[in-house]
């Protein structure tokens, strides 16, 4: 079995962040989240990964690489313009080839990864060896969310078979939306050379797998049980950033001074340093990273070679080699890499979204 993992959008929701940097390589818990989906495919054993990439391609290679970091092989695959999820497929014939494959969403993240996914695959075509009944085609991943109707739906038949997917309907009959994790056999690529791009001009993932209902394929559903975020906002990546957070135990490689205070989980990278403040956790200090006068968390990732000075941060994502001092109250924000903020007196709480290379005096 192959992986697919899409990381070619443009991440407009994240803007301005993701004018200069993929949406997919934000850090949660100081970890890109593309780097969840990747360790989660080797999880489940697959190890041949192709990666779409769009315009950000230069830098998600140079993240990657070939993917021995990972225990991964990857295969980088180049998507001209953003066609839609069944294009990515498309274009993706020669690295699939005949093999069955896992196609996931680069900026998802999941509470329970996709071991179990693969497996209910794989043992449902066993079962189906040796009864007379059709092997499965297609495998999709559902969430029960209280408002469907923002989302793909599906409609599920007293057999457990996918039966419809409906696209953000008026009046959904389920509340199981799709999660961007898929499964396919390779029936899958005569769906998407047989589908036509929707009205907003994109060959839809959706419109293939209902092209497999339609024409008689068997369509499996698995429920999710843990917790799915998708990470192109942010208020859902900051609340990835929570529950990846509340997922660590203590850890300190770096040097905390005596006076300062760890309360609760709090992790300080190596080379990072924390002088006379306080860390609130969950929270984790990046590598290299100096806290100094300040206090950080809870729930604040602080990433690589950041500077922060007589000021409190918390429920925050900052980004690498940012520098922020004298600003108190800072929280719910999104900071960008390379960023300078700092003021001259104190002010009420601060909520920012800041693209990289800004710098932010505040009065």
């Amino acid at each position: 079995m192959k992986g697919l993992i899409l990381s070619g959008g443009a991440g407009t929701r994240l803007r301005p962040i993701t004018h200069t940097s993929a949406k997919q390589l934000v850090p949660v818990a100081n970890k890109p989240i593309l780097f969840f989906g990747i360790e989660d495919m080797v999880e489940a054993g697959i190890t041949e990964i192709g990666i779409i990439t769009g315009e950000t391609g230069p830098e998600i290679r140079a993240a990657v690489g070939d993917g021995s970091d990972f225990g991964a092989k990857i295969t980088y695959i180049p998507q001209e313009s953003p066609l839609g999820l069944a294009h990515c497929v498309l274009i993706a014939r020669d690295f699939l080839g005949d093999d069955d494959f896992v196609m996931y969403l680069g900026d998802n993240l999941l509470r329970q990864g996709i071991s179990e996914f693969v497996e209910s695959f794989d043992a449902d075509h066993s079962a189906s060896a040796g009864v007379d009944r059709q092997v499965s085609s297609a495998q999709i991943l559902l969430a029960r969310v209280p408002d469907p109707q923002r989302f793909g739906v599906a409609e599920i038949s007293a057999s457990g078979e996918v039966t419809q997917l409906v696209e953000k309907p008026e009046n959904p009959k389920s509340d199981l939306a799709l999660v961007g994790v898929y499964l396919f056999d390779r029936t899958i690529h005569q769906a998407v050379a047989a589908i036509e791009p929707s009205p907003r001009g994109e060959l839809e993932i959706t419109d293939a797998i209902q092209w497999l209902i339609d024409n008689g394929h068997r369509v499996r559903h698995e429920v999710l049980e843990g917790w799915w975020k998708d990470t192109g906002k942010l208020e859902p990546l900051l609340e990835g950033n929570r529950l990846v957070l509340d997922m660590f135990e203590t850890s300190i490689e770096g040097s905390v001074d005596r006076s300062s205070v760890l309360e609760g989980m709090v992790i300080v990278q190596a080379g990072a340093e924390v002088i006379n403040s306080t860390l609130r956790g969950p929270v984790i200090i990046g590598e290299g990273t100096r806290i100094i006068d300040s206090v950080v968390g809870p729930y604040a990732s602080i990433y690589f070679d950041c500077t922060i000075v007589d000021s409190s941060i918390e429920n925050s994502v900052i980004l690498e080699e940012t520098k922020i001092v004298g600003v108190k109250n800072i929280s719910e924000s999104l900071v960008g890499k390379q960023v300078d903020i700092h003021r001259a007196s104190s002010d009420p709480a601060v909520r920012l979204m800041i693209g990289d290379h800004s710098v932010v005096e505040l009065p």
